[in-house]
């Protein structure tokens, strides 16, 4: 599994021959891209849908959305989009050679930046090479969880490091709006994950943050994780 960090929460993921894009937003300092820049994946995942998470995602409307029912359907009506997939809290689809698992993030919701229009629940997303199972011995392969825009939350120690095992998690740390760079590491150190990324900082004056505390702050919650700190761009490769 390929994962490229474009800034802020947008992530380009290939798995095989499927290509996911989460978040597009280009307006951040850790891209030198453009949306047109961009090939089109074939699936947008959209976590929620505040301006810095939609911004870009009718640049790719000719890919199939991935969202909760709300937010899909306002990219039908609005940005383009034909074909969709609305699926909610705790559901696994089929995309491509991927399996997309949805799961809460603790945050508000709205459109854009009027925050006018309550869209529902707001999302991350577990992407997994097979589906989760309990009733199997096979190993998942490898499983990468993007956590949204959220706050720490319990769920990520009782649910979806205890059953869906993620292998590597991007959590947000640049503090305000979401997680800070303690709460994100006490959230790595409760996915018990083998890499962890910071992603939603440095992109507005009220998240700039210092990467180092976060690196140094997973280290103190005794993890193993190793923190990855990307440069826009950049790719990882997770095996």
């Amino acid at each position: 599994m390929e994962l490229t960090w474009h800034g802020h929460s947008t992530w380009h993921v290939t798995l095989d021959d499927t290509t996911l894009l989460i978040d597009p937003f280009f307006d951040n300092p850790h891209t030198d891209l453009e949306p047109e820049d961009v090939e089109t994946p074939e699936f947008v995942l959209l976590t929620h849908g505040h301006a810095d998470h939609i911004a870009h995602a009718g640049e790719f409307a000719d890919a199939t959305l991935v969202a909760t029912p709300e937010i899909a359907g306002y990219a039908e009506a609005e940005l383009g989009f034909e074909d969709t997939v609305g699926m909610n809290l705790g559901g696994t689809v089929a995309c491509g050679n991927a399996f997309v698992t949805m799961h809460r993030a603790d945050h508000t919701n709205g459109l854009n930046t009027g925050y006018e229009h309550e869209v529902g629940m707001p999302a991350g997303f577990v992407i997994s090479e097979h589906r989760p199972t309990l009733s199997s011995d096979d190993d998942a392969g490898t499983t990468f969880y993007h956590a949204g825009d959220t706050g720490l939350m319990t769920e990520m120690r009782d649910v979806i490091g205890e059953y869906l095992e993620p292998d590597a998690a991007a959590v947000p740390a640049g503090d305000h709006f979401t997680m800070g760079p303690t709460q994100a590491a006490i959230a790595v150190d409760w996915l018990d994950v083998d890499h962890a990324f910071p992603m939603h900082y440095d992109t507005f004056p009220p998240v700039e943050i210092d990467t180092d505390r976060f690196v140094d702050e997973v280290a103190a919650t005794g993890s193993d994780a190793n923190v990855e700190v990307l440069d826009g761009d950049e790719t990882f490769t997770l095996e």
